[in-house]
């Protein structure tokens, strides 16, 4: 058998037993589906990088601790390592984005322009900041398939492969996690008013 042809699960075995091409398979089978989504989210290819890189600095940690318990869903395991990463950077950032100056760009221009969006912004890094806490609250099945489909952009046969589940249960489980979001924020709303 081909060693591309692998699953993960056994390629991820045969890292751990010492085969380092192993890894270098397996980040070439996901890279373009992690870096995409760690770029969708940091949109600042240096950024994308470093965050890239330490996520695999992470798995390779975990690997070689005898620490992985993910039974065969190392794509979802290595999208939340990145995804915490993300998180954490964004923390510590508070979400300031960065921005460089050139000859072409001039922050001034920028700031004359998309000062009266400001409060547009930042009243959607609030909602944003809220969504992520009510999915938070979610039990774990419901959050795995809402980020996947929602932040991931797999699809529901994507998700149904990776969590090892049918895809009417993925379904079900993207139900059930909208009825849920939507009782949290009514609940919030109810909450607000008063």
């Amino acid at each position: 058998m081909a060693t591309t042809q692998l699953t993960d699960a056994l390629l991820v075995k045969n890292y751990i037993a010492g085969d380092e091409n192993a890894l270098v398979i397996l980040i070439k089978r996901h890279q373009s589906k992690i870096y995409g989504f760690i770029y969708s989210k940091i949109n600042d290819r240096d950024l994308a990088d470093d965050i890239f890189q330490d996520t695999f600095m992470k798995v390779i940690k975990t690997l070689k601790s005898n620490s992985y318990n993910e039974e065969g869903k190392f794509l979802p395991w290595v999208m939340r390592i990145s995804h915490n990463l993300i998180m954490d950077y964004f923390r510590k950032n508070q979400k300031m984005p960065m921005v460089r100056e050139t000859d072409e760009f001039s922050i001034f221009s920028i700031l004359q322009e998309t000062s009266p969006n400001v409060e547009k912004r930042i009243i959607s890094e609030l909602i944003e900041k809220d969504l992520q806490k009510i999915i938070m609250e979610l039990p774990e099945d419901q959050r795995e398939v809402l980020t996947m489909r929602i932040y991931q952009d797999y699809s529901f046969n994507e998700i149904a492969e990776l969590t090892g589940v049918s895809i009417n249960t993925a379904l079900g489980r993207m139900r059930y996690a909208i009825i849920n979001l939507r009782k949290v924020i009514e609940k919030n709303q109810i909450i607000l008013t008063n």
